[in-house]
């Protein structure tokens, strides 16, 4: 089995850490997920039933650490930035309807995740390198 708490742990990091710099500048965010599947392979020493890690273990690694830093940086986008007044105040003032927020907001969070995923995946694949 995978070990869960260094993967919810990567994943939490991956998400603070991506916060951050979206909050510093925006396009050093992709940094988060890296460091987070890069985190969780490195400090995992199993997957499965075998012992040792290939690149595929380290990759499947980052991806959960991904998915779930993905999560928890969605919630923290929504709820810390103050997204649901804005969103309230677009919808109040005929900028959008509810429909298209809804739309909008939806698209946003699955790019969000795709593209934790795939980096968290590649950084579990260079923390797999790096530890061998």
């Amino acid at each position: 089995m995978a070990d869960w708490k260094i993967i919810c742990l990567s994943g939490l990091v991956s998400a603070v850490l991506s916060f951050l710099l979206y909050l510093v500048y925006f396009p050093l965010f992709i940094l988060g997920p890296l460091v987070g599947g890069f985190l969780a392979s490195y400090f995992s020493k199993v997957y499965e039933e075998y012992a040792g890690m290939d690149r595929k273990d380290g990759a499947i690694m980052g991806l959960l650490s991904g998915i779930i830093g993905s999560l928890i940086l969605n919630l923290l986008l929504i709820f810390g930035l103050g997204a649901i007044d804005n969103i309230i105040g677009w919808i109040s003032t005929g900028m959008g309807t509810i429909a298209d927020v809804i739309i909008a907001g939806y698209v946003i969070f699955q790019l969000s995740v795709i593209a934790c995923m795939i980096l968290g995946a590649f950084g579990g694949v260079v923390g797999v390198i790096v530890k061998k």
